[in-house]
């Protein structure tokens, strides 16, 4: 299927996990095992030339390859095949060191390896991009006043910046997660059928070492045909990283609701619309994102069960990994570049905001008060006093204010100047201004991207 790629999907990353890419690092792969093998002596110069002079990806017709994969159990061995025969019709001699001494299983991952370094790099520079534009809007609000809310119901003030802030801090920590595993994740595949590297004789690690320096990859101490862990965490970065997002595009739709009306997704001809409703101005990013937050948890389970694969080399759960890691990959990485390029025009509508800070009449701030009052006339008493002010206020729907104003028991603890500044949003914000700087400077950790 291919009608949703816009949505869910972006070019560049689907160019990087595209079948010419996969069938490209295994060509590569071939090369640089063939460059390796002629530096170590193990098979003679002029034999390794010939064999990259056939690794170009444009002498390959990945129908067939495709075709004969469905007989073979995989794409590396008519690949294979493929290139010995375009080898012998250059040098017959030259073509019996193709391959020499791997396995189907090496070329295939160490293709995937390198597919994954290209997606990490992309990955990598997105989030930058979001860090910057999230950094900026938790900076341009972070002293706008606003309702927090909790089990979906209105709390306390909070301000946009705060909730920009707690975006931008798990973004960071996804960054993170991103060094830490790139060295661990971008490692060589290379041990021939079980490992061992026996068909090399005594010289498999000293190709092993030239190949991934060729390949410009970390050198495992061991193969590692039939322990997944690497690629099961991969999975696992971006699972928690469309989490992440899925969480940011869960509050801007529920903010973009009708009845609180706080934030917009940007307009556009054609965009959000509805086939019946003109007035319709659907969160259609946060659509898309929250789809792949919903479809990526069960792929990277799917990862995490192919993990306990059989003995030196696995039966299907390596085969399982093929479709499901890059689609994890391709998920997460649509949904990364659509919510950055959204939030780029985000629309703030403070002056709602502000509106929306009296919709419970006053309520919001029965905190505020009962902890001015627990100074005063002690915390359980104070509380008793608000709960109850509380119920007169919803059961006569008037303001909590003129409610508190008309108690007899705050005479003598709070004057009315002090009744008035406790309804001041900005006076209840605690330290959410000191966490968005807390949370801003942190981007100073990270180099720029280019």
């Amino acid at each position: 299927m291919t009608l949703y790629d816009e949505l869910f999907s972006y070019s560049e990353l689907e160019q990087i996990l595209s079948d010419e890419s996969r069938v490209k690092g295994m060509l590569q792969f071939e090369a640089a095992l063939a460059k390796a093998e002629a530096r170590t002596r193990v098979i003679p110069e002029g034999s390794a030339q010939k064999i990259v002079d056939q690794c170009r990806l444009e002498l390959f017709d990945l129908s067939v390859t495709a075709k004969d994969a469905a007989l073979s159990g995989n794409i590396a061995i008519p690949l294979i095949k493929m290139l010995t025969e375009a080898v012998a019709r250059q040098d017959k001699d030259a073509a019996r060191f193709v391959h020499w001494g791997a396995t189907s299983q090496d070329v295939i991952d160490t293709s995937l390896i390198l597919q994954l370094r290209d997606a990490l790099i992309f990955a990598e520079k997105n989030l930058a991009r979001l860090s910057e534009v999230l950094a900026a809007l938790a900076t341009a609000h972070k002293n706008s006043v606003m309702v927090a809310r909790t089990w979906m119901q209105q709390a306390l003030p909070t301000t946009f910046g705060f909730i920009v802030a707690g975006w931008l801090d798990a973004v960071l920590r996804n960054r993170r997660r991103l060094v830490e595993i790139r060295p661990r994740v971008l490692t060589l595949q290379f041990g021939g059928a079980v490992g061992t590297l026996a068909a090399l004789r005594g010289d498999g690690p000293e190709v092993a070492r030239v190949l991934a320096n060729e390949l410009q990859l970390t050198l495992p101490t061991t193969p590692w045909h039939a322990h997944r862990d690497r690629l099961a965490e991969v999975a696992a970065f971006f699972g928690l990283l469309t989490g992440t997002l899925g969480k940011i595009a869960r509050d801007i739709s529920l903010h973009a609701q009708s009845e609180v009306a706080e934030l917009f997704e940007p307009a556009g001809q054609g965009r959000g619309g509805s086939s019946t409703m003109p007035h319709k101005r659907n969160p259609v990013t946060c659509s898309v994102v929250l789809a792949a937050a919903t479809r990526v948890p069960g792929l990277v389970s799917t990862m995490l069960s192919a993990m306990p694969q059989e003995q030196q080399r696995g039966l299907g759960g390596w085969q399982a990994e093929w479709e499901t890691l890059p689609e994890i990959i391709r998920l997460a990485a649509g949904a990364l570049h659509h919510l950055t390029n959204m939030l780029s025009h985000l629309e703030v509508d403070t002056e709602r905001m502000r509106q929306n800070l009296d919709a419970t009449k006053g309520l919001i701030f029965a905190e505020a008060i009962s902890m001015a009052l627990a100074d005063r006339m002690g915390k359980m008493p104070a509380h008793l006093l608000v709960e109850a002010a509380c119920k007169k206020s919803r059961t006569e729907n008037r303001h909590l204010k003129e409610i508190l104003r008309e108690e007899a028991g705050l005479r003598g603890h709070l004057t009315p100047a002090d009744l008035e500044g406790l309804f001041d949003p900005r006076n209840y914000i605690g330290s959410a201004e000191e966490f968005v700087e807390r949370v801003t400077a942190q981007l100073r950790e990270f180099p720029p991207v280019g």
